[in-house]
């Protein structure tokens, strides 16, 4: 299997995904597109697409960014789903999902930097892929926004801060508001680039110090994210 990754900061770092690639024996390509790195011409260049997350919005312009061109990567989201690719998106990549497909992206009702629950909706635990989350799972956050959802888009999770955390868009498409990719490599990236950023968010009530942040264990949701890809793939094979 060839999966490509969509990289749009050097600290945004596919983590637990790119392990799973790893130690499945699968063929990892990238786009780092802050290094100036070009997107795949098209969709036949991998089986499975996932776009990380940035500090960008669907809104923000190359004038803005000039590494950053979410209208070349909605098309090429397009082009993938219509060709029968799995995709999956983080953060800002589930937001591209959603925009690709029509739907706006929105705020989030809060901000979530950290470690904090999400649940399950009934159309979540009746899902194979997520199904072994359980009722409740601890996972990585670090957004204020959140996907827009199609007519046919199901939300599997929820959180007390974010009521997308998860979205079926196809049986073979999801967006992954949360961060369940998180190590503590990541993490030490992230805090990294956002030390100034976190010093001014201490009265927020999700929003973790970066003490906290360090402290916390990332494998239980890192070993369901690798369950949940296994059956994706298996779903892309048929």
């Amino acid at each position: 299997m060839k999966v490509h990754f969509i990289v749009h900061e050097s600290f945004e770092a596919p983590g637990a995904y790119e392990t799973w690639v790893k130690t499945r024996g699968h063929e990892a390509g990238f786009s780092r597109v802050y290094a100036g790195h070009p997107l795949p011409a098209d969709a036949s260049h991998f089986d499975l697409l996932v776009v990380l997350g940035g500090p960008q919005d669907p809104a923000t312009t190359v004038a803005q960014c000039p590494h950053f061109d979410a209208a070349s990567e909605c098309r090429l989201i397009r082009q993938a789903i219509t060709a029968g690719k799995a995709v999956v998106g983080v953060c800002l990549g589930s937001q591209l999902i959603g925009e690709a497909l029509g739907a706006r992206f929105a705020h989030s009702p809060e901000k979530e930097i950290g470690k904090f629950p999400i649940s399950l909706t009934p159309e979540g635990k009746a899902n194979e892929k997520v199904s072994h989350f359980g009722e409740v799972l601890q996972v990585g956050h670090w957004h204020n926004d959140m996907p827009g959802l199609t007519a046919d888009a199901k939300v599997l999770a929820t959180s007390e801060g974010c009521p997308r955390q998860i979205v079926e868009y196809t049986p073979l498409v999801y967006g992954f508001q949360c961060h369940m990719e998180f190590t503590r490599e990541v993490v030490e990236l992230l805090i990294a680039a956002s030390e100034a950023e976190l010093a001014t968010l201490t009265d927020r009530r999700f929003v973790q110090t970066p003490d906290a942040l360090r402290a916390n264990d990332w494998d239980d949701m890192n070993q369901k994210l690798y369950v949940f890809r296994d059956k994706l793939m298996e779903t892309y094979r048929g």
